[in-house]
């Protein structure tokens, strides 16, 4: 009996649709009617009817719907950046009230941090109060040092509490010892996964209060938000990183490679073929420049290129584009 099938993320293949899937490949097809309830096989293209009986459903085959999924995945996370631009843009007005907090902020859940005291004692107030979950997103290089014993006590109490602790660094970070050490101190449930990109740096208590940059080009203006809709849009944001990611903390699995180009070189590839320089794809991956000029250079041997012209032609030739990472 097909039990009621449960919604999803579009871009995802639950456990049934999977089931689902593997019988019909080893079968080479299903009846309608074993499938019918299960969307999301025909949602992501997965299930197709036979040219002869359209009651019976053949499997697309496994190297062609990956690459599709993948697709799919890549232009979902697209139109979620362009959601997140467009809630940047409408937070744009507000920059100029930045000097005071107001009780108009406080009533439509957004407040302006203005100074590095007046956030950092905002933090401490939503993380004494936070007792479920803090969910982290830190791009770029090491927090600042001096900063970093706060940022610990706060997480440590969320947990003492009984709470959970997940964050999201870029690949770079798991080169970094110094960063799997903090980790290692600390008691209680924390997970610490990877990505070669990341938005710019979140801190969420409880699914309650978070806290995000205010102003790309200085660290202390921030904004406060407790507004239910945007709490409810940053927490889908970051699940949708937190499946892409790769586990670092407590149980790191190793970056992947394929035919010879490793994660960290096929990330770089993608953003030369959308034509930034060596400086703008370091600071999108967060490594400096000489690393990511090694990383080119090694790209340009692996596929046996001569010139950067050519290499972005053979990295499209190539496919390794639509390679899983």
């Amino acid at each position: 009996m097909v039990t009621e099938h449960r919604s999803h993320e579009a871009v995802l293949l639950c456990e049934d649709g999977r089931d689902t899937y593997l019988r019909a490949i080893q079968e080479g097809g299903l009846r309608y009617e074993d499938a019918q309830r299960i969307t999301c096989l025909f949602d992501l293209d997965l299930l197709y009817p036979d040219a002869d009986d359209a009651l019976l459903l053949r499997p697309t085959t496994p190297s062609v719907a990956l690459p599709r999924l993948l697709q799919r995945v890549e232009e979902h996370i697209a139109h979620q950046r362009r959601l997140g631009a467009q809630v940047a843009a409408a937070f744009e007005p507000l920059m100029p009230l930045g000097r005071f907090r107001t009780t108009a902020s406080y009533a439509s859940g957004v407040t302006v941090l203005n100074g590095l005291q007046q956030i950092e004692l905002a933090i401490d107030r939503a993380g004494t109060g936070a007792s479920e979950e803090l969910l982290v997103i830190q791009p770029g290089g090491k927090r600042p040092s001096a900063r970093l014993p706060r940022a610990l006590r706060i997480a440590q109490g969320v947990l003492d509490r009984g709470g959970r602790m997940r964050t999201l660094y870029q690949h770079t970070t798991r080169h970094s010892q110094p960063a799997l050490a903090h980790y290692e101190q600390m008691d209680g449930d924390v997970e610490v996964r990877t990505l070669d990109e990341l938005p710019r740096r979140l801190l969420l208590f409880d699914r309650a209060t978070a806290f995000v940059p205010a102003d790309k080009n200085r660290d202390d203006v921030a904004l406060e938000l407790r507004q239910p809709a945007i709490i409810d849009y940053l927490v889908a944001i970051f699940e949708i990183l937190w499946r892409l990611a790769i586990p670092m903390f407590p149980h790191a699995e190793p970056l992947p490679t394929a035919n010879g180009v490793t994660a960290r070189q096929q990330a770089i590839a993608a953003l030369l073929t959308e034509g930034l320089t060596d400086t703008e794809i370091a600071a999108r991956l967060g490594m400096n420049v000489r690393t990511a000029r090694v990383h080119i250079a090694k790209l340009s041997a692996v596929l046996g290129s001569n010139s950067r012209a050519q290499l972005g032609y053979l990295i499209g030739k190539s496919g390794i584009l639509t390679q899983p990472r």
